[in-house]
C-alpha cells in the first residue's frame, strides 16, 4: 500500500465519519427521509454532470456497474442511510457512528457463513473483540438511557450495506466511476422521494446551521467521500480499503464530541477501541499473504 492509498483512505474516512454530525445537525430541524432524498438529487445530479464533463457515459456501465447502481441506490443510500437518519433523531451522531462502523465485521461474518469465504483465526478473533466492544457500549448506553429504536434502526442500516457490499464488489472495474456514483445516488432520491411523503411531513425549521450542515452533506460524504472510496477500491483492492473503516468510529465519535458537544463516557472509549481492534484484525486476516523470497539456486 503506497502513501497515496494512504492518504486516500484517511481522507475517505474522516469525510465518511463526519457524515453522521452533520446528518445529526440537519435531521433535527427538517424531516429526515425528505431531506436525504433531496440530498441524493443534488448529489446525484452534480455527480452525473461532473462524470459527462469527464467524457464519461451510463451507455459504456458494464452490468456488474449496473448492478452496483441499483444495489448500493436501495441497500446504501435508501436503507442504510434512510434508516441511519431517522434514527439519528433519537440517538447521537457518535453512537450511529461506532454501530455503522460494525459493517465490516457483518460483511467478513455473512462472507464466512454463508458464501464459504475462508477466515483465519486472527479473523475469527476479530469477529470476537468486536462483538465485546459492541456490547460494552450498547450496555453504557442503554443503561444511559439511548433510544433502543434508534439502535436498531442503526444495526438493520448497516446490515443493509453489508449485503450491498457484498453483492457489488467489483463494481470500481471498468471506469466510468463518477458516472456510477452519480447513478446510485439518483435511484436512492427516487426511492425516498416515493416512500418519505407516506412517513413524514414536511417541516423545516431554518438556520444558518442547518444550511451550512445540509451543503456540507451534499458535497462531501455525498459526492467526494463516495467517488474517493471507488477510486481507492479500485486502486488498492476492497478487502485492503476496508481496513480503514476501522478509524470511522473515533473520527465519528472526535467530531460528535467536537462539533456537537457529545458526552464521551469510559465504555464509550473503550468499546470503541476494542471495536477498532476487531475490524483491523478482520481486514488483515484477509489480506494475501506476503509472498516468500527465496534465495536464487547456487
Amino acid at each position: 500500500m503506497d502513501i497515496r492509498a494512504i492518504l486516500m483512505g484517511l481522507l475517505f474516512a474522516v469525510m465518511w465519519a463526519s457524515a453522521f454530525t452533520s446528518t445529526r445537525m440537519i435531521v433535527t430541524e427538517a424531516p429526515p427521509l425528505m431531506s436525504l432524498a433531496l440530498r441524493f438529487a443534488l448529489s446525484g445530479g452534480i455527480g452525473v454532470a461532473i462524470a459527462l464533463a469527464m467524457g464519461q457515459t451510463w451507455r459504456n456501465l458494464t452490468s456488474s456497474q449496473w448492478r452496483a447502481v441499483v444495489m448500493l441506490g436501495l441497500c446504501q443510500n435508501a436503507l442504510y442511510l434512510g434508516l441511519n437518519w431517522v434514527a439519528m433523531q433519537w440517538i447521537e451522531a457518535g453512537l450511529a457512528s461506532i454501530i455503522a462502523a460494525t459493517m465490516p465485521l457483518m460483511v467478513a461474518f455473512l462472507g464466512w457463513i454463508f458464501m464459504g469465504e475462508r477466515l483465519r483465526r486472527m479473523g475469527v478473533a476479530g469477529l470476537f473483540l468486536g462483538l465485546v466492544g459492541v456490547a460494552i457500549i450498547m450496555g453504557a448506553r442503554l443503561q444511559g438511557g439511548s433510544d433502543p429504536l434508534g439502535i436498531a434502526l442503526c444495526f438493520v442500516a448497516a446490515l443493509a450495506l453489508a449485503v450491498a457490499t457484498l453483492t457489488v464488489r467489483g463494481a470500481s472495474s471498468g471506469g466510468n466511476v463518477m458516472m456510477v456514483v452519480g447513478l446510485q445516488m439518483l435511484v436512492g432520491s427516487l426511492t425516498l422521494g416515493i416512500v418519505a411523503p407516506f412517513l413524514e411531513t414536511w417541516q423545516v425549521t431554518p438556520s444558518p446551521r442547518l444550511f451550512w450542515a445540509f451543503l456540507y452533506t451534499v458535497l462531501v460524504p455525498g459526492i467526494a467521500a463516495t467517488w474517493v472510496w471507488f477510486l481507492l477500491v479500485g486502486r488498492i483492492g476492497a478487502v485492503r480499503a476496508a481496513t480503514f473503516h476501522f478509524l470511522t468510529p473515533f473520527f465519528g465519535v472526535a467530531t460528535g464530541a467536537l462539533l456537537l458537544g457529545e458526552r464521551l463516557g469510559a465504555g464509550d472509549v473503550i468499546g470503541v477501541g476494542i471495536i477498532m481492534a476487531g475490524i483491523l484484525a478482520v481486514q488483515l486476516s484477509k489480506a494475501p499473504a506476503a509472498p516468500v523470497k527465496r534465495p536464487p539456486p547456487s
